[in-house]
């Protein structure tokens, strides 16, 4: 007591044995051999597992009423807990319970002793004492409350939380005992292996700091230990009881065991699970949140907390977290549902899914099936019509084949060019016929013509290469002068002498540059995925892919050449192939030129370059007079100083309200990369204070690169606006088209507030001029001719990433969004799947923080705004099905961006919702 800090207030007797998780409350008292009159404090101990008994508080005790022998220890103010306490204690020997009662009277006496001592040592000791004891009377008051708040339900919820191991089979103890059989050196492992072992790679701090806890229990400071060990150790992990997981986790926060957890312990904590979670940020404010912990669970501030401080923030976190909750549903609204979980017979369930099917592609069926009817009726026409020529009685049916194969080339190289002039598909899908037409499946059936084309040559070229070139040459001289001689001249042609002809050398010519176009164009070389060595690897990636589509054009001149110089045919009106191209190449011609002209005719300024953490690079630029466009849709960059000759897609971020545009771009390829890395000289270093590199081009010292734009072009996500309710899915660099749909709705929703206030402030100016006036023979009306009322009612905005930084992204919109939708008309989700699932130790102590700094602050901690962050990946089941309860009878339109697997999921699940009940999914995937 010399340096003046207080004693450590604990004290442990292993030769106690107790059953756990028991509370004594015993109250110090002198017997019949003391005054009264004394004063004397009560203490609260926790008698242990392991044996042996912690003080949890010292309070002022008003009325002492203990007899030698007697069963009970009564204080004036007795609660509830105290009660059931000692009833508990009633079943103990009453040996144990006395000597349980002479320890508490011992320290009694030597707490006030060293009171008394700290008093005559200071002359304001005494202030001091009643403040302390002031302050452990607060605490017990808010334990015993917090302990008769842990209900049922909140003891349910605390079983499903502090997981160590979130996949706990039935045969993990199996697998991590062949674990230890691999790592294990002499029959021991050692603490270095032990994340691994256990299946905790990933979290190898938070799993030493494990390791340490479980082996102070053992009063052990181990390097290696036995299987055995390792069992005990692995069944404390994975115990059921929340209260078991409970203490490991405070343990392995009180390192120095004196049952107390400081603000420096808390913060120590909080840098490791940042770590395991792969959270930088929550580490540099690590302090930060470590005093916000303290100020909250150590309002007398005593200095640390305890263990039930701790359970009692982890079982009430949910009132923190009641911001951007789970959607809610009522229990009526269930029953909708329970149609479809009757059972149904073999022959309807087809006949449901049939319907369904035909229901979701009816669109795509019919486009197709004419598509194929078409192929079908022009490769029997001409094969018919080649039957009665005369070739046919040398060259038979390989002849027909190759015929009936051509014809249909001709139609599918004119067909091709459509569904890529994007200026005529964005203008269509507006009219009467996009009801008809699926417009967004035009890269589809793009590609679905690419392979018939394939088909195509291959029957075309085989047929006449391999067989009826073959019979022309090997036929008789008296076949050939009778049939071929007025098609092939005189003499008989060689085989060489068809191939070097100028038919033979344009149809391999076209051969080569389809069959290297594509090639390139495949998934596997376009995306990268085949890893070839240099010079080589240049044939991969979207320049190899965008280059050579452009060997069509060459294509193209030589498939017109080619269809000029037919063998059979003599009559120019009956060379079709120039026919079947006119259109389609003028009208793709013409779209190319308006793109020349269009890009070039508006200059485009850039306001802003911002380059964000995850390769992101922000374009803010001037808005042309004339670019008029949708939420939801996109527009072509192209940056001369990286390729004069490039055009790149990328969603819109502005609204059509903003007075400019924008747009993100991930780097991905190689053409990116370069546009990034030629922004990143250009930009100034970024400003504390600011995230990325903030700068507007007339402050910035070097000049910015130029820009060209083209567009805008239609998408899925720009029809938003006919569904009752929208649920946005964007995977990374996939919320992209969303957050432009997310601003619109907001300025909507500003727009119609303001109407609304307007026609108010009008309505009551009208009641007053014609109460005021009585020549005024009707009152003012309000307008007739009002803004259309917005048709969505309610949007989900689901935002699923991997890394941290990427909420900086978009983090100025989600803050307004939430700011100013006082309706709450669009509910957003934040999920980062680098951390833990909620439940999870690791991620427990971020999921407390996180609720208390945004009860606190308003802001979240890990995404930096108003909008919770959730941990680990959305459950769609759950999320589609609250969301087909919630809103009855309603059309739900289903936007999705990002990989193609979750596609997949989502398809299925809005299929089997929309079987079950009355509300409608309609599921819509970005296409590029």
């Amino acid at each position: 007591m010399g340096d003046g800090s207080w004693p450590t207030h604990e004290r442990r007797w292993a030769s106690d044995t107790i059953p756990a998780n028991t509370i004594l409350s015993a109250t110090t008292s002198p017997g019949a051999e003391y005054n009264s009159a004394e004063e004397f404090v009560e203490v609260t101990l926790d008698l242990q597992d392991d044996d042996t008994i912690i003080l949890r508080s010292v309070e002022p005790a008003t009325v002492i009423n203990v007899d030698e022998g007697s069963d009970t220890s009564v204080s004036a103010s007795r609660s509830p807990t105290t009660r059931s306490s000692s009833n508990r204690l009633r079943q103990f020997s009453q040996e144990l319970k006395a000597e349980a009662v002479a320890k508490a009277r011992q320290f009694s006496q030597e707490l006030k002793a060293e009171l008394r001592k700290f008093s005559w040592g200071n002359g304001h000791a005494s202030q001091t004492v009643n403040g302390f004891d002031s302050a452990l009377a607060a605490r017990a008051l808010r334990k015993q409350r917090a302990q008769l708040d842990r209900t049922r339900s909140g003891a349910h919820k605390a079983l499903r939380g502090l997981r160590f191991i979130s996949n706990n089979k039935a045969n993990a103890w199996e697998e991590v005992e062949n674990k230890f059989n691999k790592l294990a050196k002499d029959g021991y492992l050692f603490r270095s292996d032990f994340a691994q072992c256990i299946g905790m790679k990933d979290s190898k701090e938070f799993a030493l700091e494990m390791f340490d806890a479980l082996s102070r229990r053992r009063r052990l400071k181990v390097e290696k230990i036995s299987k055995d060990e390792l069992y005990e150790y692995w069944s404390q992990i994975t115990d059921q009881s929340f209260d078991s997981r409970l203490q490991i986790f405070f343990d392995m926060v009180d390192k120095n065991e004196d049952g107390r957890i400081t603000e420096a312990e808390v913060k120590e904590i909080i840098m490791l699970s940042a770590s395991a979670n792969k959270l930088s940020r929550l580490k540099e404010q690590a302090e930060e949140y470590a005093a916000l912990t303290m100020e909250e669970l150590d309002p007398e501030r005593l200095g640390y907390i305890e263990l039930w401080q701790l359970e009692t923030l982890l079982l009430q976190k949910d009132t923190y977290l009641s911001y951007s909750q789970a959607l809610s549903y009522t229990s009526q609204a269930l029953s909708q549902n329970l149609q479809g979980l009757r059972k149904k017979g073999r022959i309807r369930r087809i006949s449901t899914k049939l319907v369904y099917y035909l229901e979701e592609n009816w669109k795509r069926i019919w486009v197709v099936s004419l598509w194929i009817m078409v192929m079908i009726g022009l490769f029997t026409w001409k094969f018919f019509q080649y039957k009665q020529k005369s070739a046919f009685k040398v060259m038979g049916y390989c002849l027909l084949t190759a015929k009936g194969a051509a014809e249909t080339l001709k139609f599918n190289m004119a067909l091709i060019l459509m569904p890529v002039c994007r200026n005529t598909i964005t203008w269509l899908r507006s009219t009467k016929l996009g009801l008809f037409v699926p417009f967004d499946d035009n890269i589809n059936f793009h590609k679905t013509i690419a392979a018939a084309i394939s088909i195509g040559v291959i029957l075309h070229v085989g047929n006449h290469i391999a067989c009826d070139f073959p019979r022309l040459i090997s036929s008789s001289n008296y076949k050939y002068k009778k049939f071929l001689k007025n098609d092939f001249g005189s003499p008989k042609p060689t085989y060489i002498d068809l191939v070097k002809g100028t038919e033979g050398v344009t149809g391999v010519l076209m051969v080569i540059f389809m069959a290297i176009a594509f090639t390139l164009a495949t998934r596997w070389f376009r995306r990268n995925l085949i890893k070839l060595p240099k010079p080589f690897d240049r044939i991969t990636g979207f320049n190899a892919f965008w280059y050579s589509h452009h060997l069509f054009v060459i294509v193209y001149v030589l498939l017109i050449i080619h269809g000029e110089f037919l063998y059979l045919v003599h009559i120019w009106y009956r060379r079709t192939t120039w026919m079947y191209l006119a259109v389609p190449v003028l009208l793709y011609a013409g779209e190319r030129i308006l793109r020349f002209f269009r890009s070039g005719f508006s200059t485009v300024r850039l306001l802003k370059v911002a380059i964000y953490p995850g390769g992101v690079l922000t374009l803010q630029m001037s808005k042309p007079p004339q670019f008029r466009y949708k939420s939801g849709q996109y527009m072509f960059v192209q940056c001369p100083a990286v390729s004069p000759f490039e055009w790149h897609p990328f969603s819109i971020t502005s609204a059509p309200g903003d007075d400019y545009l924008s747009v993100h771009i991930r780097q991905l390829g190689d053409w990116t990369q370069a546009l990034k890395r030629l922004f990143s000289e250009v930009c100034e270093p970024p400003v504390a204070g600011k995230s990325g590199l903030l700068r507007a081009d007339e402050a910035t010292k070097k000049s910015l690169p130029k820009l060209l734009i083209d567009g805008p072009y239609g998408a899925p996500a720009q029809d938003y606006s006919k569904y009752d309710v929208l649920l946005l899915v964007g995977l990374g660099i996939g919320a992209t088209p969303f957050i432009s749909i997310l601003k619109d709705l907001l300025n909507n929703i500003v727009k119609m507030e303001e109407q609304a206030d307007s026609v108010s402030d009008t309505s009551k100016a009208s009641d007053v001029s014609v109460a005021s006036s009585n020549e005024s023979t009707t009152p003012n009306r309000v307008p007739s001719k009002r803004k259309k009322t917005l048709k969505t009612t309610n949007a989900y905005f689901y935002w699923v990433t991997r890394e941290q930084g990427s909420f900086d992204w978009f983090k100025g919109v989600m803050n307004e969004v939430a700011e100013l939708d006082q309706r709450g008309v669009i509910e957003m989700h934040n999920y980062l799947t680098s951390v833990y699932e909620e439940g999870d130790a690791r991620s427990a102590l971020i999921t407390m923080v996180q609720a208390l700094n945004h009860a606190k602050n308003g802001v979240d901690i890990v995404s930096g705004t108003r909008v919770r962050t959730h941990f680990a990946r959305p459950k769609w089941k759950n999320v589609l099905s609250k969301l087909s309860s919630k809103h009855c009878n309603a059309r739900i339109g289903v936007f999705y961006c990002g990989a193609p697997v979750l596609a997949k999921e989502l398809s299925k699940l809005c299929y089997e919702l929309n079987q079950k009940g009355s509300t409608k999914f309609e599921f819509h995937k970005e296409h590029f």
